[in-house]
Parts: C-alpha cells; sequence; structure tokens
C-alpha cells in the first residue's frame, strides 16, 4: 500500500466549486450578445422559456425567466434565428454552463437595432447631437429646400400644406432615392450641393413612413456627417411619428411627419393677415391720439400766446402751429397711405394664388378637353358606322340570299334536309324542297335524265 500526498491546494467540493465558477462567469460575462438559431424550445407551466441556441459549430443552452419571457413580441420556435442579450452563468445542480437571456428579438431587423443603437452612442460621444450645435429655424424662409423622392407620398403631403399656409414661399425640389443602397451617397451628394450653393433659407430631409430597413438610408453614419456639416439649418422629418432615425437626432429640429414639418417651416397666411389687420388698426389709434395730444398742445399754446397779446409773437406762433398741423397731417396720410397700399398688395397676391381663383382655371380647361373628346368620340362613331354600311353591302353580294332573287333555288332532300348538288342523289320518286328567295315549294322527281 503506498502512501499519496497531501494536495496542497484547497480542497473544495463540488457545490463550492460550481458557485465558484458561477461567480467567475458572471462577474467577468455580465452582459454579451449572442446571435443563432432556436432549438428545443420549451415553455412549462412555469412561465419560464427554456431552450438552446446553436450554429454550426455549438450550442448553448439558455434560460429566460418571467415575466421577460411573456413580453416577447413573438413566438419562440424551433428553427428561428434570434438577437439575444444575457449574462453567463451556471446551473449549480447539474454542473451546465448556460445563458440567463434578458432580453430577444428575431435576428435581421434585430441586427440593425444594434447596429443603430452603436451608432447612436458612438455619435453622441462625439457631440453631434448636443442642443449647442442645433441652429435656428428661420421664422419667415423665402426658399425652401425638399430633399425627398420626386414620387412620394411625403412630397405631396408637405407642399399641400405649405400651399396652404403660405403659397407665396418658394419651394425647390431636392430630388434624391429615399431608400435602397444608392440613397444614403445620392442624399450626402445633396447636402454637399446645397451647402456649397447656399440657395435655401431652410432645407427639409423628408419621406414617409416604412419597416426600419426602408428608413436604413437615414441611420447612416455619412447622411449624419453630411448633416452636421451642412451651414443651412435643417429639419428632418423620417416616417411617421414613432419612427426615430440618426437623421432626426443630428438635424437641427426634428418633426414628427413630413406633414408636421411643413407646418413648423412656415407661417399662416391667414394669420399674418389678421395681425396686419390689428396692426393697422392699432396704427390708426396711434394717429388718432397723436393728433388728440397735438390738438391739446396746440390748445394750451395758443391759451399761453392770448394771456401774453403780443401781436407778433402770436402770428409766429399761429404760422408754426398752421405748419406742424399740415405737416403732422401729411406725415399721418403718407403712413396710413403706405401702409394701406402694402395690405393691398398682399392681399392682391394672396388672392392670386387662392385655390378658388386655380380651380376656375383648372375648370375650364376640364371644358375644353370634354369638347375635344366629345368632337373626337362622334368622328370615331362615324367613321365606324361608315364602314359598318360598307361591311354589310359587301356581305349582302356575296350572300345566298342575293343569289336566290336572281331566280336561282336551292334543293334539299325533304327527309335528310341535305343540300342536292347533282341528279344522281335525285333518282324518280325524290321527295325534295325547294328554297326560292320568297318561300319554299315541295317537290316530286318524276324521271331523270
Amino acid at each position: 500500500m503506498t502512501n499519496e500526498r497531501a494536495p496542497t491546494s484547497p480542497l473544495l467540493t463540488p457545490s463550492a466549486l460550481t458557485r465558484l465558477a458561477r461567480e467567475v462567469l458572471e462577474s467577468n460575462l455580465a452582459n454579451v450578445w449572442i446571435e443563432g438559431e432556436l432549438t428545443n424550445v420549451s415553455r412549462p407551466a412555469s412561465g419560464h422559456l427554456y431552450f438552446t441556441l446553436k450554429d454550426a459549430g455549438a450550442q448553448v443552452r439558455c434560460a429566460m425567466f418571467k415575466p421577460r419571457s411573456t413580453w416577447l413580441p413573438f413566438k419562440p420556435a424551433d428553427g428561428l434565428k434570434v438577437l439575444a442579450r444575457g449574462r453567463v452563468s451556471l446551473y449549480e445542480a447539474r454542473g451546465e454552463f448556460q445563458l440567463i437571456i434578458e432580453h430577444m428579438e428575431q435576428s435581421g431587423e434585430g441586427a440593425l437595432r444594434l447596429a443603430f443603437e452603436q451608432l447612436k452612442t458612438r455619435l453622441a460621444a462625439e457631440g453631434l447631437f448636443a442642443e449647442s450645435n442645433k441652429r435656428p429655424i428661420p421664422a419667415m424662409p423665402q426658399r425652401i429646400g425638399i430633399i425627398t423622392s420626386a414620387t412620394g407620398a411625403a412630397l405631396h403631403d408637405v407642399l399641400h400644406v405649405l400651399g396652404r399656409r403660405f403659397p407665396l414661399i418658394e419651394v425647390e425640389l431636392l430630388p434624391t432615392p429615399v431608400q435602397g443602397k444608392e440613397a444614403p451617397p445620392a442624399i450626402i451628394a445633396m447636402l454637399d450641393a446645397t451647402a456649397r450653393a447656399r440657395r435655401h433659407d431652410v432645407l427639409l430631409l423628408t419621406r414617409g413612413g416604412g419597416s426600419l430597413e426602408d428608413l436604413w438610408a437615414f441611420n447612416d453614419e455619412g447622411v449624419a456627417r453630411a448633416i452636421a456639416r451642412n451651414p443651412i439649418p435643417l429639419v428632418s422629418a423620417i416616417g411617421h411619428e414613432v419612427d426615430f432615425s440618426i437623421s432626426d437626432l443630428v438635424a437641427d429640429l426634428r418633426a414628427a411627419t413630413p406633414s408636421a414639418a411643413a407646418e413648423l417651416l412656415v407661417p399662416d397666411a391667414r394669420e399674418i393677415n389678421r395681425r396686419l389687420q390689428h396692426d393697422l388698426g392699432r396704427l390708426h389709434q396711434r394717429m388718432r391720439r397723436l393728433l388728440q395730444a397735438a390738438s391739446q398742445r396746440n390748445d394750451h399754446l395758443l391759451a399761453r400766446l392770448s394771456q401774453q397779446r403780443p401781436q407778433t409773437r402770436l402770428d409766429r406762433g399761429h404760422q408754426r402751429l398752421a405748419q406742424a398741423q399740415a405737416r403732422m397731417a401729411r406725415l399721418a396720410q403718407h403712413e396710413f397711405a403706405e401702409r394701406r397700399s402694402r395690405l393691398l398688395n398682399l392681399q392682391t397676391r394672396l388672392h392670386s394664388q387662392h385655390p378658388g381663383t386655380r380651380l376656375a382655371f383648372r375648370r375650364d380647361t376640364l371644358r375644353g378637353f370634354h369638347r375635344r373628346l366629345e368632337n373626337a368620340q362622334g368622328q370615331r362613331i362615324e367613321r365606324r358606322r361608315a364602314r359598318m354600311q360598307a361591311l354589310g353591302a359587301s356581305l349582302h353580294a356575296l350572300s345566298p340570299l342575293a343569289t336566290l332573287s336572281r331566280g336561282y333555288a336551292i334543293l334539299l332532300d325533304e327527309h335528310s334536309q341535305s343540300l342536292v348538288r347533282s341528279v344522281q342523289q335525285a333518282p324518280a320518286g325524290t321527295q325534295l324542297r325547294a328554297v326560292l328567295a320568297d318561300g319554299r315549294l315541295r317537290l316530286r322527281v318524276e324521271t331523270g335524265d
């Protein structure tokens, strides 16, 4: 019997060893992302979710406990590819390595969301989203550049709102693709071109709603940096209200929808008209108060002059008073006329852009097209009628009825109703039926030649 040496390292029990291994794993791998295929999916009565994530070379046992397992937006099933986040642990009872999953989503869009969050974090650290970099949007721009697809619904919504709120605004479409691989370089090129041209007071970058993949062009890092270096104030309106993109974060102002962006970009012409009317009323009131104050001062001066009684000073005072009154009246009339002229000019320009005026013009154009269509249809019907008459005449000329009218007859066998073309088909005693132009005759063959 041999004597074995006593162990030099601390003696551990299986429970202590597995507990130590679990602590090491959980402290060093507390938050990991993993992508793989679901297999062995099981959801017992407890509501917890147990499954295995595998790829071509390995597999990992996973557990997702309530309530997180009940929050999943999809139903886990074998064969489904997922993207999961969790912490590495050890199931001590069986000594098995496993992942405790805290978040899981279907692969594909989940990968895009991960890329979105990573880019968002990196650009935020660089200061691209800082409020100090945001430029103010002009209250009343003269020219707006719209960077979007020329065929998208977003452009129609924006133009409709701009036309309704402020028809005098100058709008320039800067067409670019807004989806697909060609979209980011095209948007970057257009943003850089506007920065060089400096033609616009404000830019609107917009498109309609869609999936995260559809909107991915606006999560491109190059697009974000092109927005940041563009000196022109930019409003971003990407997708619907719930959609959020990197472009929204970098832009000087984010709008929930394209229509909302148009509302933010221009003032309401009707509100401006109301303000002008209000200012005109205030101007009239102020001019009346000024005239009343001047009249009171003049009355006071007249009283002082009448008390002093020097005729010369009184005459000079009257002369200065008349000149001052005339000058004030001219100034008041000139100011009133100028304000009224400006107001009438604005009203005329607004009326020329009124939807009713433009609708009447389009209605007259439509009536002209309608008359041309009716004339063209009438001419076509006449040509078709003449052709039908010619074809009818040709058909009648070839009809057997026309031949019968010239004295010919058609012979039919009375029993078989077949056409008799030869005397051999009608031996003596055969019953025949003769078809003439105006009726039929029954015949019987007596003899044959």
